[in-house]
């Protein structure tokens, strides 16, 4: 993604190796299925309960889901709230960044319904090549 910037051009020929592996560790670990299902759950739904936050994205694991929002925790893009009752209740809510982040994933909601035709369209033509091989 460094080849063009947001106006179109090239960046410069100087990068900070930092940012680079700051950019790197974070596409690693918020590309995946079960963050980006997290997000979109929150974004639409608000403060969410674990148990309903797991109901809304949906064939994750109970401890698939833990790891999922303890790391979207430490990366500073979810608030998790425990109530001192019993049992105990925890809900979880993105904070500003991480209703950016979301954002800018909404993206590729947009992107994929766009090009939706066209891809389906690639998809089967590569299958028939495929079966013809």
């Amino acid at each position: 993604m460094r080849s063009l910037t947001r106006e179109g051009t090239a960046p410069p020929r100087q990068t900070d190796p930092e940012l680079d592996a700051l950019v790197r560790e974070i596409i690693g670990r918020v590309a995946d299925k079960w963050t980006m299902l997290v997000l979109e759950a929150l974004e639409e739904h608000g403060r969410l309960r674990f148990t309903r936050l797991g109901e809304l994205v949906g064939g994750i694991s109970q401890k698939m889901l833990t790891k999922t929002v303890r790391q979207m925790e430490a990366d500073g893009l979810v608030v998790r709230t425990v109530f001192p009752v019993i049992p105990p209740r925890v809900e979880y809510e993105l904070t500003d960044m991480g209703r950016s982040l979301s954002a800018a994933f909404c993206g590729v909601w947009v992107w994929a319904e766009e090009h939706r035709e066209a891809i389906m369209e690639a998809r089967r033509a590569f299958q028939g090549l495929e079966a013809e091989s």
